[in-house]
């Protein structure tokens, strides 16, 4: 199943879904970090969410960032996604293995740790981006960010984020958000009908390791309230815009004489990319050019 995003609407416009399918991208970024087990469901996890958030913002520029730093042993964790579908991210500490929890899945919560901020980053494409904080709740990162839209937000939110991955790698992935907009969020009865459908749900990746598509879950979960599915695909990937040139203008700033001691000491330079893990070489030659556009620079 491709990876992919497809929004839709139901009860009369007073609830907002989105849904997406992230299997491949999260593979990619298991295979470019080499992650862990766990390292993958929470990466994973937090791409997706990068995606739905952002999927509902206006200017094609925009984009999300998502940073969770919690008290466990995966360290931080940090996500860009744009609404142009596109999306990297990395784990601080990548190896990190975990026993499974008391239901027998993958530890996210505990590899996050219960403890820690979540810090969301909107970027609307022009002015100041809008950043908010909230206390991690649970480390569990779906029941996290669904609390930073119900608390910064003040959007009532359920969220579904799921990783399958096993030997061969990942086999499933995605997520679905469903928010009850203002103009319905009065009518307690509609957010706890979401909410208790929602919860009934035998998780995300089990659905899709099914056979069932994203339209499926979203009859499953709405269809009786009215479901519109907007007939718009839009395809979502893993991408990096890192470049060598972008790598020769981070190594410039570092000035004259740091480059003059990376040719003396390592006849060149290296440079990986935390997002997607290519590594750049800069050679002798090319760091005797920088030298001398600094020196152009400064004298002219």
């Amino acid at each position: 199943m491709a990876d992919k995003l497809i929004r839709a609407t139901a009860a009369d416009g007073g609830i907002r879904t989105v849904g997406v399918i992230t299997s491949s991208l999260t593979e990619e970024a298991r295979q470019r970090h080499n992650l862990s087990y766990v390292a993958t469901a929470a990466l994973g996890r937090t791409m997706t969410a990068g995606l739905l958030l952002v999927s509902s913002m206006k200017k094609e520029e925009s984009r999300v960032n998502i940073r969770i730093e919690g008290n466990g042993p995966l360290g931080s964790i940090l996500v860009d996604a744009g609404l142009d579908g596109t999306v990297r991210g990395y784990v601080q500490n990548p190896h990190v293995e975990l026993p499974p929890n008391a239901k027998g899945k993958l530890d996210v919560g505990g590899a996050v740790g219960k403890e820690g901020y979540l810090y969301v980053i909107r970027d609307v494409g022009y002015g100041f981006p809008y950043s908010s904080t909230v206390e991690l709740i649970s480390g569990e990162i779906g029941e996290d960010i669904a609390n930073y839209l119900v608390n910064s937000e003040q959007t009532p939110s359920a969220l579904l984020l799921g990783v399958f991955v096993g030997v061969d790698g990942v086999t499933a992935a995605g997520g679905l958000l469903l928010q009850v907009l203002p103009k319905a969020a009065r009518d307690q009865s509609l957010v706890e009908l979401l909410g208790s459908r929602v919860s009934h749900l035998s998780g995300f990746t089990p659905l899709l390791r099914a056979g069932k598509s994203l339209t499926d879950i979203m009859e499953q979960l709405l269809g009786d309230l009215g479901l519109s599915i907007f007939p718009e695909t839009q395809m979502v990937r893993f991408h990096c815009p890192c470049s060598f040139n972008r790598v020769l203008g981070a190594l410039k700033m570092l000035g004259e004489a740091e480059l003059q001691d990376m040719i003396e000491k390592d006849e060149g330079a290296e440079a990986t990319c935390q997002f997607c893990g290519e590594i750049y070489q800069a050679t002798e030659s090319e760091l005797h050019k920088l030298i001398l556009d600094l020196q152009a620079e400064s004298s002219g």
